[in-house]
């Protein structure tokens, strides 16, 4: 299912994570550093955020929630992103992987 065009896909997941592979054109903020950058989110856009599996993501979901983004969680994480066959990338020459 693609994400509507004013949506933003944020991958909370931490650097090691992000950089061994995630979705194009996602906005990297690791979950610890959500409550000091939010204000770098459009809070006028749905929010689908994202982690490896769904429980850090399910935790940011709620903060951003409370505090005014309309966020939803991405079910089973990147790796379930991975296997339903969306693709993902690296800023390097490595092959791509979820770890």
């Amino acid at each position: 299912m693609p994400f509507p065009s004013a949506a933003i896909l944020l991958d909370v997941r931490e650097d090691d994570e992000w950089q061994a592979g995630h979705a194009p054109d996602a906005v990297h903020i690791p979950m610890g550093d959500i409550p000091s950058r939010a204000g770098e989110i459009d809070n006028q856009s749905e929010v689908y955020v994202v982690c490896k599996a769904g429980g850090r993501s399910a935790r940011v979901v709620e903060y951003l929630n409370r505090v005014g983004y309309d966020a939803i969680n991405v079910d089973g994480g990147m790796l379930a992103w991975h296997a339903a066959g969306r693709p993902i990338q690296r800023d390097d020459a490595h092959e791509a992987r979820i770890i």
